[in-house]
């Protein structure tokens, strides 16, 4: 019979290799199959202490054994951090990345949410959720899905749009 830290690392091992590799603590219960428990998340900070488990954000781990490719993991993250709301890469990141702006924010990403603004700091770098309430409708039509990042992006127009929306340095912009 395998103890409870051979089974949650088994079942990490196994979402890494499907594609995930950031757990929140209740996906970790779950994964095997025990209840999420004031017990459990002592059972995680014992994990973590012991150098098992990585804590890359409050109620997100990831397996020091088999952790998440470096690329896929800030996806992974920003869409755990804000699940079940429209999240995008825009402002100075997406500009960054389409070569509109020669800066290139590192360790920082920043992020337009439907959900709540809030900065996170983790071991993939910062994350900037920004909260936009421009309607999905006007939205919508200026994002693209990158297949790389398992994420949507604005298009330049959004993402300049936003810019100036939140009163960002706008000076940086090398052509509109």
């Amino acid at each position: 019979m395998k103890t409870r830290r051979e089974r949650l690392l088994s079942a990490m091992s196994e979402a890494e290799k499907a594609g995930g590799g950031i757990h929140t603590t209740r996906e970790l219960a779950f994964m095997i199959g025990e209840r999420h428990t004031p017990a459990f998340t002592k059972f995680l900070a014992e994990c973590v202490k012991s150098g098992i488990l990585r804590r890359v954000s409050s109620g997100l781990f990831e397996s020091t054994l088999t952790p998440p490719s470096a690329d896929k993991a800030i996806s992974q993250v920003i869409n755990k951090l804000r699940s079940g709301v429209i999240n995008y890469i825009s402002l100075e990141s997406e500009l960054s990345h389409t070569g509109h702006i020669s800066q290139i924010p590192m360790g920082h990403v920043t992020v337009m949410t439907k959900g709540r603004s809030g900065t996170f700091e983790t071991p993939y770098g910062t994350i900037e959720f920004i909260h936009t309430k421009k309607p999905l409708s006007s939205i919508g039509p200026h994002l693209y899905f990158d297949p790389g990042m398992s994420m949507y992006r604005a298009d330049t127009t959004l993402a300049i749009a936003d810019l100036k929306a939140c009163n960002r340095n706008t000076q940086m912009l090398e052509s509109i």
